[in-house]
């Protein structure tokens, strides 16, 4: 034992991995004559603990026994295995051996368990002496790793016989030969098939259709009972958010029981702010599937005037283009102020699971954003994504401007604050003209000054700066917004916004299953009609769905484009300003301040024909190499450092034009980039 660090750490690529997959050493002198250990990351036990479970010969549930822990600095002289955390798991087939009693050859009441924890009141039919155990210690000198001591790796009895499994005769045909207990995956599904308001008639019925739609039993999660699910409905009864009449208390209490659900967490102490980041097991899972190669998006500071502490959510998009939340942020200060301190672990989360794991890009809903962290911790690009000034600046015009006519104007010029290069250095130019040009409009103007004026120039340098996402994902993005705002902000809940722990209940409950419930209907068609179509359909996967045929475009007069009704050919929408993020339609779900499916395919045939204005940020791009051409720098190492930065930006602009390809980005006409790949070449060549 005194060489165990010396051991290689084992990080199986798998997300579950068990003893199969593991090269252990030999122990002389454990229980049963010698231990196999092994040392793994201390953040892959879990995973440990489900590959084990899973065995195809002897399914099993293994349960903790006992555990202990130490604080850090309570030993002065630890031992090379001494401990932090000491955890021993026991398959739940035993070490007690109930099979005689239970066939009435013995005496119940004679029988003590080996552990002395009384009868195991619930557990005693399905004891039958299994001796398999093992001991995870979290080593007091590295807290990183885990050492794994499998005492005995068999699912035998005392008398070295299998107990339980295929390979028990006596066991064939029952529930031994399976787990113990139902899955933790299938008691969730049944946990949000219940928060949904799906009975417990139709749960015991459609699981009866998917039993017997793969021809049978084969595992103990197909013997589900209806008191299984009595007892979860139970469960789902009798737990309430308010853990503690204290909210803070409460909170902690929450972080306590649901170690797995939390990536980080930091208690509001002095200066330090308060930080929950949540993330449960399906929502892992998704961002595994549809977060790899793909995007991740933020919806930033939701409630803000509601809520004790904003809520911040970021989402992936799934086949269907819809947004799927992959983790929630609770946090006391602003988002982007603290996202240094919690998006490192969640990367370090992903990637522990799948070390293969890579995303494509993170959009971001707010400049003030930590970019540079964020491509540290993703390796990947970031691009800002205006979908919340959008939405903000459309419904307020709808709100306070009664013709249609100035709306469409404002909302133009609105855009060109943002994105027309006549802003300059100095954006507030560019905003007193629009103040003056539309200054009869006092009620928005008014709301303009106070809301957006203080704010306007971080937009401008963050559109200057990052790269912009097209309009395709806002629809996505409103879409999540609105069945968010729909589920919290409902006035029955008023009495408790003030609570955290009511917020964070809510959220991994009722809201976690509706998205649940939306993933498993796309996946196998059941329970259709309990999917709310307004929220599981947005506008970018409609869009998809419309012909290119179907739409009128003068690529010679962009301030006009038409798209026929889908449902009746006599009628055809418009849309004016077209291709940008600020185009408007005359159907009747943009008039309500949303993205529509409509201006969606307009900005897709713009970009498809390349003829939509430029990106400003290659532009930015093109200026920067442009000038590096013109003035070269005389120092060595500068001269160096510029040559590099005239190759990232190369690449980076061979990464813009992926990105523009898969519709999140406006793709760059040739000439900009041929001409800066050129320069860029040349740069490299002459210096």
């Amino acid at each position: 034992m005194e060489d165990i660090l010396n051991l290689p750490v084992q990080d199986p690529p798998c997300i579950e991995f068990s003893a199969a997959h593991i090269k252990w050493v030999k122990v002389e002198g454990g229980r049963q004559g010698g231990d196999d250990i092994a040392l793994i990351p201390f953040t892959r036990v879990d995973d440990f603990v489900k590959g084990e479970s899973s065995n195809a010969e002897c399914p099993a549930s293994f349960r903790i026994e006992s555990r202990r822990k130490r604080s850090e600095g309570s030993i002065s002289k630890p031992r090379v295995d001494g401990y932090l955390e000491y955890t021993l798991y026991w398959c739940s087939y035993g070490p007690e051996d109930y099979r005689d009693s239970e066939s009435g050859l013995g005496d119940v009441s004679s029988i003590k368990p080996a552990t002395g924890k009384g009868s195991r009141p619930g557990r005693r039919h399905m004891m039958r002496g299994c001796l398999c155990h093992f001991t995870v210690k979290r080593l007091y000198t590295r807290p990183h790793l885990a050492l794994i001591i499998y005492n005995q790796r068999k699912h035998v009895d005392k008398t070295g016989a299998p107990c339980h499994g295929i390979l028990d005769q006596d066991a064939v045909g029952t529930r031994a030969m399976y787990a113990p207990r139902i899955s933790e995956e299938l008691r969730q599904k049944v946990m949000s098939m219940l928060h949904v308001g799906i009975s417990l008639d139709n749960i015991i019925q459609h699981h009866m259709e998917v039993v017997h739609g793969h021809g049978g039993p084969h595992n103990r999660d197909d013997f589900l009972t209806r008191n299984d699910v009595r007892n979860i409905e139970r469960v789902i009864r009798n737990t309430s958010h308010e853990l503690h009449i204290d909210d803070e208390c409460s909170v902690k209490l929450w972080v306590q029981r649901h170690p797995k659900h939390v990536f980080y967490f930091q208690d509001a102490s002095g200066s330090e702010p308060f930080i929950l980041g949540i993330q449960t097991d399906w929502q892992l899972q998704q961002m595994l599937r549809y977060g790899h190669n793909g995007s991740i998006a933020s919806h930033s500071t939701f409630g803000s005037k509601k809520f004790k502490y904003p809520l911040s959510t970021l989402l992936v998009f799934d086949s269907c283009q819809n947004a799927i939340p992959i983790a929630w942020v609770i946090t006391s200060s602003l988002v982007g102020q603290d996202i240094h301190q919690w998006i490192g672990s969640l990367a370090e989360r992903i990637r522990t699971k799948d070390p293969r794991w890579r995303v494509n890009s993170f959009l971001v809903d707010d400049p003030s954003f930590g970019i540079s962290v964020i491509r540290d911790s993703f390796q990947c690009r970031v691009l800002l994504c205006v979908w919340h000034v959008r939405r903000a600046w459309i419904r307020s015009l709808l709100k306070k401007c009664c013709s249609i006519e100035v709306q469409r104007e404002m909302f133009k010029h609105l855009g060109w604050i943002l994105y027309s290069s006549r802003s300059g250095p100095n954006a507030m130019e560019a905003v007193e003209e629009f103040l003056e040009v539309f200054v009869d409009q006092s009620a928005f103007m008014d709301y303009f000054r106070r809301r957006w004026s203080p704010h306007i120039e971080s937009w401008v340098s963050g559109i200057r700066s990052i790269p912009v996402a097209g309009p395709e994902p806002h629809a996505a993005i409103e879409s999540y917004h609105r069945r968010l705002k729909y589920k919290l902000f409902n006035e029955q809940h008023t009495n408790f916004w003030h609570r955290i722990d009511w917020l964070i209940h809510t959220l991994t409950t009722e809201f976690h299953s509706l998205y649940w419930l939306d993933q498993y209907n796309v996946e196998t068609g059941y329970f259709p009609n309990l999917r709310d179509e307004s929220f599981s359909t947005n506008a970018w996967y409609q869009a998809l769905n419309i012909s290119d045929n179907d739409v009128i475009l003068d690529e010679h007069n962009l301030q006009l484009a038409k798209v026929i009704s889908q449902t009746d050919r006599n009628l055809a929408y418009t849309i004016w300003n077209p291709g940008s993020e600020f185009s408007l339609c005359d159907c009747d779900w943009s008039s309500l301040g949303n993205v529509c499916k409509h201006v969606i395919k307009v900005a897709m045939i713009c970009k498809s024909r390349q003829v939509a204005r430029p990106l400003l940020a290659a532009q930015v791009y093109r200026q920067t190499l442009l000038s590096l051409l013109h003035s070269p720098p005389e120092e060595p190492v500068i001269l160096d450092h510029a040559i590099l930065c005239a190759t990232r930006l190369q690449q980076e602009i061979k990464g813009l034009e992926d990105l523009s390809n898969s519709g999140l980005l406006q793709q760059l006409p040739p000439e900009i980039n041929s001409q800066i790949a050129d320069n860029a070449l040349l740069f490299a060549r002459s210096h």
